[in-house]
């Protein structure tokens, strides 16, 4: 991969200010950095709370020791340390602020709305003085209204509120909870995205968004939001139980573990040969995901006794060369030695002060573009001079409020190629903030994410306009037909990327050459176009060609390993994780990639690794094992720094409430609320370090209070004593939340079809209200004359010629004899015979 090249940085030139604490609003500000941008990081004189966070590294000698991973979330930025309770250290950070293009707030996290209230730019400001505010995005734990909007939070506890608990885990017993980085990261990427939108869209004025981490959050398993408006969710299965499909485990292996994810019938045939019971592939017991889950414990049995015979790499090797999706699940000491990620530089060097370690890279991969591969993070203050200097001069271009109901990214054009959930996820984030996406299927090739169970009903009843995942990840979307394997076909889709901007694709990887429709192909046609493949492990390599799944790229991070109990095996989520990582990850490339289009009118294909897009939620871990050659055992749901902190059983049906004690203060108001004088007393109990020792006892406590409560009460209760808590919402409680509710963040709309269904609205806001939703997600081929009239002129007769011809229609066709639907399988999901319902 080519080397980055500081002169044509992505962000070069860009400056944006950090303030607040946390893991969300430091990988914005990383993404920011990484790409060029300079990053001023403000702090308080005692530095970021998170500089503490472990692993712990002495950065020099008559230093104390300071956290690993907030170095890795803070490479390449400066930062300067000022008391905002002082007025001078007021007005200094209201005149830097003024001086930057955009401000990254998180303040109201620690501090509350209360903290908005004044915004930092107008600080020092004179009286009466009216400056137009930069560019940027205030960070909230659940936004700016609705009944939520004043409670104190942890990262934990939001997540538990979003829906992103409930499901992982053990069917008796507390719900798994992953560390608090995970929700960081989806947050910080959320604000990254729409705050490039919003540069991209600077010709038209000032915008500032609010987001929600809630929301943010919820955005990972939003496929289960589908699942229960279609009456296909069921509870927790268990650990490694995902979904309806079985066998989708991990499984110890002579010298480690391997991953499998069997969803089609072909599938499990493969693996029944590669197991050597070739007569299990044709047994009716097993035909189904349902089936098989029906008999997942006789299944999984037969496997424990099997896989220990063989190692990693060799099941690796034949499980794939049966085209079986499988893959190794690495230990973090495995993923640094993982060949395909070292030739990837998937690893890159951090350094603080003297100490240097390796960490996650960025996986949006620009090239000369950026990211930087590695850097140094600054030790606390460390720029405080410059910045109280010298560095304040810099000329700011006037600035003018955008107009109300504009979307920065009006006037781009993007052609959607994606199925399923990552790549839709991507291109609709785009579609959120303005872009017209022409999502382009086939007739009889439909997104499979519209279903995959082709038989008489399935096109009889039109059962591809009704399922909800398909509506709930392609709204705001014009959707095309257009038969790819006719010459018609190709033709006039190079026509539509001849006026694009973008290309957006998951197909398998040999899909588009085979079509003479790839990267090289499109860019004969223009030579500007950003294209974006998304595969399991990136393209060239001796992975490439890898079968994924969203889960697959979950056990491929090795997450797993440092998920769950360390008497339990290695814990999976218990949704396609990797998928909306995946799209997270894509959207941010994508608007990367265009900013610099829109700079050098020069295209590129951009060749992203959805494995790599999980790296960074393993930051912890990997970096402990780079720091010390180790990485502890599982902790289940304890934390490293805070405590008390878990999952606690609430009265009620699998009711559950999550609890994390940040602070001391907040120790003493838990306290009084459970009446514990004897706990507050304790002198070995006053600060975190001595409350982790004794979390057991805690924990017995705390769960004889909340076991004689609701969780909804016993959540309301502890927010009255401002202690953070959340109750562990199932999905189908979060379509009713009454927070959500309020906020509209659910939406009821009506679709051709289906009638009524309950969508959901962006995770940020601009001037208080729920972004617009132009249009719902497009029956099959709704768009297709519109478009191809207005695009590319063609005529009525024209139009009926190919409607004729089959390479457009508006209604799903069986496909020709022969043909196998996994040929347009997406990169990093294999396409299933039958749709996954997941826990």
């Amino acid at each position: 991969m080519q080397e980055p090249d500081m002169a044509q940085l992505a962000l070069k030139g860009l400056r944006v200010l950090e303030v607040g604490g946390g893991a969300a609003v430091a990988y914005a500000g990383k993404l920011f950095a990484d790409f060029g941008a300079e990053v001023i990081k403000v702090e308080p004189p005692q530095g970021d709370a998170w500089r503490q966070m472990p692993p712990l590294v002495v950065p020099q000698y008559g230093v104390a020791p300071e956290s690993a991973l907030f170095a890795w979330l803070n490479t390449n930025k400066r930062s300067v340390a000022a008391d905002a309770a002082q007025p001078a250290d007021r007005a200094w950070m209201g005149t830097l602020a003024r001086s930057c293009d955009l401000v990254l707030d998180a303040r109201a996290l620690e501090q509350g709305l209360a903290a908005l209230q004044q915004p930092l730019w107008t600080w020092g400001q004179a009286a009466g003085a009216a400056t137009p505010p930069p560019m940027g995005v205030d960070f909230t734990w659940f936004g700016d209204s609705g009944p939520y909007k004043d409670f104190v939070a942890t990262d934990a506890t939001c997540r538990a509120l979003a829906g992103a608990v409930h499901g992982s885990g053990p069917v008796e017993g507390a719900p798994h909870m992953p560390h608090d980085v995970h929700t960081g990261i989806v947050a910080g990427l959320g604000a990254f995205t729409v705050a490039v939108a919003a540069w991209m869209g600077r010709a038209q004025g000032s915008r500032r968004y609010v987001l929600s981490v809630q929301e943010a959050a919820f955005s990972v398993v939003e496929m289960e939001a589908g699942l229960v408006q279609d009456k296909a969710h069921a509870p927790r299965l268990g650990v490694n139980r995902f979904c309806t499909t079985h066998p989708a485990s991990i499984l110890q292996t002579r010298d480690g573990w391997i991953g499998i994810f069997t969803n089609t019938l072909a599938q499990w045939a493969g693996l029944c040969d590669a197991i050597g019971r070739p007569e299990l592939g044709s047994d009716p017991r097993f035909f189904s995901g349902p089936d098989r889950m029906a008999h997942a414990d006789l299944i999984d049995a037969l496997l424990k006794d099997v896989f220990p015979s063989r190692s990693t790499q060799e099941w690796f090797a034949l499980l794939t060369a049966n085209k079986h999706p499988a893959v190794i699940v690495p230990t973090m000491a495995q993923l640094l030695e993982q060949a395909v990620h070292r030739e990837r530089k998937a690893f890159v060097p951090v350094q603080l002060g003297a100490a240097q370690f390796e960490g996650p890279v960025l996986p949006q991969r620009l090239d000369a573009a950026g990211p930087l591969l590695g850097g140094r993070a600054p030790l606390l203050g460390a720029d405080s001079a410059h910045y109280r200097a010298a560095g304040l001069q810099r000329a700011v271009p006037e600035r003018a409020a955008a107009a109300a109901g504009q979307l920065p990214l009006a006037g781009l054009r993007v052609v959607d190629l994606t199925m399923g959930w990552a790549g839709p996820f991507a291109s609709r984030m785009l579609a959120d903030l303005g872009a017209e996406v022409i999502k382009v299927e086939s007739a009889s090739y439909p997104d499979w994410w519209r279903g995959t169970n082709y038989t008489e009903e399935f096109y009889r009843d039109r059962l591809y306009e009704k399922k909800s995942n398909f509506n709930l990840m392609n709204r705001g979307k014009f959707g095309i037909t257009l038969d790819l394997t006719q010459a018609e076909g190709k033709r006039l889709l190079k026509e539509l990327v001849h006026g694009a901007d973008a290309v957006v694709e998951n197909y398998s990887a040999e899909v588009l050459p085979k079509l003479g429709l790839d990267y090289a192909a499109l860019r004969q046609v223009n030579p500007r176009v950003v294209m974006l493949s998304m595969p399991a492990f990136g393209l060239d390599n001796a992975w490439s060609n890898t079968r994924a799944y969203g889960g697959t790229l979950e056990q491929a991070s090795g997450l797993p390993l440092y998920t769950g109990h360390a008497d339990g095996p290695p814990a999976m989520t218990s949704y396609a994780y990797g998928d909306p990582m995946g799209g997270f990850n894509a959207s941010a490339a994508l608007l990367l990639g265009l900013l610099v289009q829109q700079a050098t009118g020069q295209g590129r294909h951009i060749n992203m690794s959805q494995v790599e897009g999980m790296l960074p939620l393993t930051a912890p871990f990997l970096i402990e094992q780079s720091l010390t050659g180790s990485v502890p055992e599982r902790q289940g749901n304890r934390h490293a720094v805070h405590a008390p902190h878990g999952c606690y059983r609430c009265a009620g049906d699998d009711a559950w409430l999550v609890l994390s004690v940040a602070d001391d203060a907040q120790w003493q108001a838990l306290c009084r609320l459970l009446g514990r004088a004897d706990w507050a007393a304790d002198a070995a109990l006053a600060h975190a370090p001595g409350r982790r020792a004794r979390q057991a006892e805690l924990d017995a406590g705390i769960t004889q209070w909340t076991l004689g409560r609701s969780d909804d009460d016993a959540m309301q209760a502890l927010q009255q004593a401002a202690v953070p808590a959340g109750a562990v919402r199932t999905l189908g409680q979060l379509l009713q939340d009454p927070h959500l509710q309020q906020r509209a963040f659910w939406r009821t709309v009506e679709r051709p079809y289906v009638g009524s269904y309950i969508s959901s609205t962006t995770i940020f806001r601009q001037d208080g209200r729920p972004m617009p939703m132009p249009r719902v997600a497009p029956t099959l081929g709704e768009h297709t004359h519109a478009v191809l009239q207005r695009l590319l002129q063609l005529k009525p007769e024209q139009l009926q010629a190919l409607e004729a011809s089959g390479v457009i229609g508006t209604e799903a066709r069986a496909k020709a004899p022969g043909k196998a639907a996994a040929n347009t399988a997406p990169r990093g999901q294999a396409r299933p015979a039958k749709p996954a319902v997941c826990g």
